[in-house]
């Protein structure tokens, strides 16, 4: 038994780092101003949602959420090359998550989170969580919605999951 749940465990921080180091390939093959949006969608396939910007450039969001510790937001410029491409799970990113941000604007800033909570009990509040890293330490960022969908409060504490099972 023992045996069968060390498997496992491997086999899950095995296909974390293949996950992790697959974007780092993806992302050294990526250069900004040269590569095409083809060649985004190539490496990375369809973006979970798209961000129309004023200047007529569009942002890619890909999550990298639950499994993973990182979410990135790629931007194309109106003549089709990638102009930026920014893992926005990081502490400053998280600092522009401030108190009456709706959650169209946090989704904006910080992509898909890994898992999101309501409770009813609690007039409606609505908790978002996503996974990151901070450093080699494993963390949660949260943001508490009230019943009208704006931001009351956040949270960042150590990934509880980390501590049980010793670590990513």
């Amino acid at each position: 038994m023992l045996k069968k749940i060390t498997l496992a465990l491997f086999a899950v921080a095995l296909s974390l780092t293949q996950l992790s180091g697959c974007d780092v390939k993806k992302i050294e093959e990526l250069e900004e101003g040269v590569a095409t949006e083809a060649d985004v969608r190539a490496k990375f396939g369809e973006p979970a949602a798209t961000y129309l910007e004023e200047n007529g450039s569009k942002t890619y969001e890909y999550p990298r959420q639950p499994e993973g510790h990182r979410n990135y937001m790629i931007t194309i410029g109106p003549d089709g090359k990638m102009s930026a491409l920014k893992q926005v799970l990081k502490p400053d990113t998280f600092a522009k998550v401030q108190t009456g941000l709706d959650k169209v604007q946090v989704r904006r800033l910080l992509g898909r989170p890994a898992k999101t909570q309501i409770f009813a009990l609690k007039k409606d509040e609505e908790i978002w969580d996503w996974n990151y890293l901070d450093g080699q330490q494993a963390k949660v960022f949260s943001a508490t919605f009230d019943k009208d969908g704006f931001v009351m409060k956040t949270a960042s504490i150590n990934d509880p999951r980390e501590n049980k099972v010793g670590g990513n």
